[in-house]
């Protein structure tokens, strides 16, 4: 079998998606993107695609060693997004020619159904609990809030982190003890707000509490994580298993690799397999569309140290699209009791809809993430 075309369709309301065929017929899907990015992620697969031309899409590892290292300059989050959705449609050809869902690939699933976690949002205590009990009546288990709002000063008032605890307390009395509580710092806490912060946060059991400071600040991530007895959880802008170990010798908790950021399934396994060893829990970051939530499942139900899966199908707004209107049978992310059930079809488990695929890349989208700024006019992280 020979890789003979590969095409990308931007997708509203922010996603990439890749097609590659080969010579017997069979395609693969995945989702090559990093939001806000999509047009440039987009020029680097087709780069990419010249290494794959004639390729064996069956040699997944060799094809994954030629596109992360066939050049002398390689790594970051555009290359490596670049290569995750490619990798995920090699896995997806896999296991279509062998008539097996993914997960039958990576030595067989060790579960039977993937734990989901969803968003609420709101800024008073009240509108977010009133968020968290809707959630908890769709049958979640657990939910992901923001711990902060995105102007929050650099050491900020005592009024502001009186306010963040009191939204974190309204929204565990609304779950009760019977459910999860995961906090997404964002980034956007100092280290000296989030020292601050995550001892007051102890009383409300957070699953965890995630990004609680930038990447760049991951030589202070050993003083964070003894501040506290709050797991922490980072990853979704870590790329390699290179730039997760010193976080995971930081002592974190949780490690939130993006299937479509972090070189695909085959690097994202290999993290998990790292983070085992450090005796750190896998929980994928997903804020993405149909194929990136597929290819995280495949890994999910074959990682023993897996804890949750993150998914945005519920928040995201396509622009006027049926949000799932690329599948042709949505059954696959059908949850029961906050769970969805392993899925059994070949390959990434999920039919695409073609046409409606090319059709919605004809209109594409040119989504960007907007800048914020403090009070003062100066700039705010994200």
């Amino acid at each position: 079998m020979r890789i003979t075309r590969l095409e990308t369709f931007l997708v509203a309301p922010r996603w990439l998606f890749v097609r590659v065929e080969t010579d017997e017929g069979l395609v693969g899907w995945g989702e090559p993107v990093l939001e806000g990015r999509a047009e440039t992620v987009r020029a680097a697969v087709h780069e990419l695609a010249e290494l794959l031309d004639g390729a064996d899409p069956l040699r997944i590892e060799d094809n994954w060693q030629r596109l992360t290292k066939g050049a002398f300059y390689r790594g970051g989050p555009v290359l490596a997004s670049a290569v995750a959705g490619i990798d995920q449609a090699l896995w997806d050809i896999a296991g279509k020619a062998r008539g097996v869902p993914v997960h039958e690939l990576l030595a067989g699933p060790v579960r039977e159904r993937v734990r989901m976690y969803g968003w609420i949002a709101g800024t008073e205590p009240a509108a977010i609990a009133e968020q968290a009990g809707a959630a908890a009546d769709a049958g979640f288990t657990a939910v992901k809030m923001l711990g902060a709002p995105s102007q929050l000063g650099l050491i900020d008032t005592p009024d502001t982190t009186d306010l963040l605890v009191r939204r974190v307390a309204a929204v565990r009395e609304a779950l009760g003890p019977g459910r999860d509580l995961a906090i997404d710092f964002h980034g956007r806490f100092t280290p000296a707000m989030a020292r601050r912060l995550l001892p007051l946060l102890e009383p409300y059991h957070p699953l965890f509490v995630e990004e609680p400071v930038l990447p760049e600040y991951g030589h202070l991530l050993p003083g964070i994580v003894a501040c506290t007895s709050v797991p922490i959880a980072t990853g979704e802008r870590l790329f390699s298993r290179g730039e997760f170990l010193p976080v995971l010798q930081a002592d974190v908790a949780v490690v939130q690799p993006d299937l479509s950021h972090a070189g695909g399934i085959s690097e994202v396994r290999r993290i998990a397999v790292l983070a085992e060893t450090f005796g750190a829990l896998l929980a994928p970051h997903c804020p993405l569309g149909p194929l990136a939530l597929a290819s995280c499942l495949q890994v999910d139900l074959a990682t023993p140290n897996f804890l949750i899966q993150e998914q945005a199908l519920g928040i995201e707004r396509a622009g006027g699209r049926e949000l799932l209107g690329d599948l042709m049978d949505t059954a696959v992310f059908e949850m029961v009791d906050g769970h969805l059930a392993r899925p059994l079809g070949p390959g990434l488990g999920i039919d695409v809809d073609e046409n409606a695929v090319r059709r919605a890349g004809e209109v594409g989208h040119r989504y960007r993430i907007t800048p914020w700024r403090y009070a003062d006019g100066s700039f705010a992280e994200l």
